[in-house]
C-alpha cells in the first residue's frame, strides 16, 4: 500500500505521446513507436525508476482513458494503488503533457476503473457512476520472448521480467524500425582506406532493412575500386551505376513501375536491401560521376528508396563525394583503433566544420564507430573512442567478429553480441534522423 512517503510519478497521456514527471519534478517527453501502446511505455519508464532506486513508486496517469493509479514495487510487480482523496504531492503543472513508457506485461485491468467496488454504493441508480464500456478491440502489446528456454516457458504461460539488456535491444529495434516522411541519406565516410566503410554500409543497410522493411539502398559512391559489390550478392543482372545513369529519365517517368529499378540494383535475399554497384575493374577516369549526373541519380534513388546509405570513396575532392555530403542527413565515420585511422576521421570532422553550415552540422551530429579488427584487448578501442566523445554526438564500438573480416557480408553470420552492437549503432543513427 502507499504511504505519505511513497514517491509519486505522473504521466499525462495524449494520443501516442505523454510527459512523464518523476519524483524529482522534472518533465520528460515520451512517445510510442510503431504499434506500441503509450500506456506501456509510461509503465516501463516508471518501473525502471522503481528498480533503479530500489523504492516502491506510485504512478498516477491521466488522459483520454481517465485517471489511474498504479503501485510499482522495486521488483517490478504492479498492483492497483488505493484511491487517494488528498491533493497530489508534487503534482505537475496543468500545462504539462506526459508521455508513457512500457513494462513487461502489466494486466489490462490496471488501466480500467473498477466500477463495482465502491463501499459507499447503496444500489441507487442516481448515486452510481456508469460503468466504463469494455472495449473488445485492444492493441497487441505483448513482447515475445527472444528464444530458447524463455520462449518455451512463455508458451507454457510463465512470464519472466524483461532484462535490462532485452529492454535496451527492443528499444533500439523500435528506433531502427521507424519510417519517416520523406527519404533519409546516410553518408559513411573516412578519407583513409581500409577502415571499415564498406562493412559499415552493408551492416547498417541490413539492420534498417530487416527491422524497418525494405526500400533501403546501399550505394557504392566510389570512383576507385569500390568493393561493396564484391562483398554482397549479385542480382539477376550484371549492372552498375554506369548502366543506371542513361536509364535515369525512364525510371523517373510517370509510366515507370516500382520493379523497373531491379534491373540496375542487386537485391540481398536475406538482408533485404539493394546494392547499387560501382565497377571495381575500371579506372576512376572511366567512371567519374559529375555534379549534374549525381543529382540525377539522386532523384532516382529518392523515388524508389526511403533510406540511402552511401559507401563513400577516399577522394574527398571528387564531385560525387562532395554532392554526397551536400545531400546527406547523417554522417557516420568508421575508424579502426589505430592513431592513423582516428586522425583521418578527426581531420575529416575538422574540414567539414570549416566547409559550410550544412557540413558543420553533419560533423556535430556525426556518429563515430570504432571497430575491433582483431580479437584481443579493448584498451585501444576505448582510448580511441574516448578521444571522439567531445567531437561528435555519439561514439559507438563494435567488437571483433570473424564474419566481418573477409568474404560476403551477412548479418545472420554475425555473433549475437556483434548483431546487438550494429543494432545499437543503427539506433543511434536513427535518433539523429528524426
Amino acid at each position: 500500500m502507499t504511504t505519505d512517503t511513497t514517491p509519486r510519478a505522473y504521466a499525462t497521456v495524449t494520443g501516442p505521446h505523454a510527459t512523464f514527471v518523476g519524483p524529482d519534478g522534472q518533465p520528460e517527453p515520451i512517445s510510442a513507436t510503431g504499434d506500441e501502446d503509450i500506456r506501456r511505455v509510461v509503465v516501463r519508464r516508471a518501473t525502471d525508476h522503481a528498480r533503479r532506486t530500489g523504492t516502491a513508486l506510485e504512478l498516477v496517469t491521466s488522459g483520454d482513458r481517465g485517471e489511474h493509479r498504479l503501485l510499482i514495487s522495486p521488483t517490478g510487480e504492479i498492483t492497483t494503488a488505493p484511491t487517494d482523496t488528498t491533493e497530489p504531492r508534487h503534482a505537475p503543472s496543468s500545462d504539462v503533457t506526459v508521455a508513457a513508457p512500457h513494462e513487461a506485461e502489466p494486466p489490462d485491468d490496471l488501466f480500467t476503473p473498477d466500477a463495482d467496488t465502491d463501499p459507499q454504493d447503496d444500489g441507487s441508480v442516481e448515486d452510481t457512476e456508469p460503468a466504463s464500456r469494455h472495449s473488445f478491440i485492444t492493441a497487441n502489446e505483448s513482447h515475445a520472448a527472444d528464444s530458447g528456454w524463455r520462449r518455451l516457458v512463455a508458451r507454457a504461460g510463465i512470464r519472466f521480467p524483461e532484462t535490462e539488456a532485452q529492454g535496451a535491444r527492443r528499444e533500439a529495434v523500435a528506433l531502427v524500425s521507424r519510417h519517416w516522411a520523406g527519404y533519409r541519406n546516410i553518408a559513411v565516410a573516412n578519407g583513409k582506406g581500409g577502415v571499415g566503410k564498406t562493412m559499415t554500409s552493408a551492416m547498417l543497410a541490413a539492420v534498417f532493412a530487416r527491422h524497418g522493411g525494405g526500400n533501403v539502398l546501399a550505394w557504392d559512391n566510389n570512383d576507385t575500386r569500390g568493393t561493396l559489390g564484391w562483398r554482397t550478392e549479385q542480382g539477376l543482372y550484371d549492372t552498375t551505376i554506369r548502366d543506371l545513369l542513361p536509364a535515369a529519365e525512364d525510371l523517373l517517368a510517370a509510366t515507370a513501375s516500382v520493379s523497373d529499378i531491379s534491373r540496375f540494383v542487386h537485391h540481398q535475399s536475406a538482408d533485404r536491401y539493394d546494392v547499387l554497384r560501382s565497377n571495381p575493374e575500371l579506372l576512376a577516369t572511366h567512371q567519374r560521376i559529375e555534379h549534374g549526373e549525381f543529382d540525377l541519380l539522386m532523384q532516382v534513388a529518392m523515388h524508389y528508396y526511403r533510406i540511402i546509405i552511401f559507401d563513400s570513396g577516399n577522394d574527398e575532392s571528387a564531385d560525387r563525394w562532395l554532392r554526397m555530403i551536400d545531400s546527406s542527413h547523417q554522417l557516420v565515420i568508421p575508424t579502426l583503433p589505430s592513431p592513423e585511422s582516428a586522425e583521418s576521421a578527426s581531420l575529416l570532422l575538422e574540414a567539414l566544420r570549416q566547409r559550410d553550415r550544412h557540413s558543420a552540422a553533419l560533423a556535430t551530429n556525426a556518429v563515430v564507430i570504432v571497430t575491433q579488427p582483431e580479437a584481443g584487448s579493448r584498451r585501444d578501442i576505448d582510448t580511441i573512442a574516448a578521444g571522439f566523445t567531445d567531437q561528435v554526438r555519439v561514439v559507438e564500438t563494435v567488437p571483433f567478429d570473424p564474419a566481418l573480416k573477409s568474404g560476403p557480408l551477412r548479418f545472420d553470420a554475425l555473433r549475437r553480441t556483434t548483431q546487438d552492437a550494429w543494432i545499437r549503432v543503427a539506433a543511434a543513427i536513427a535518433a539523429g534522423l528524426s
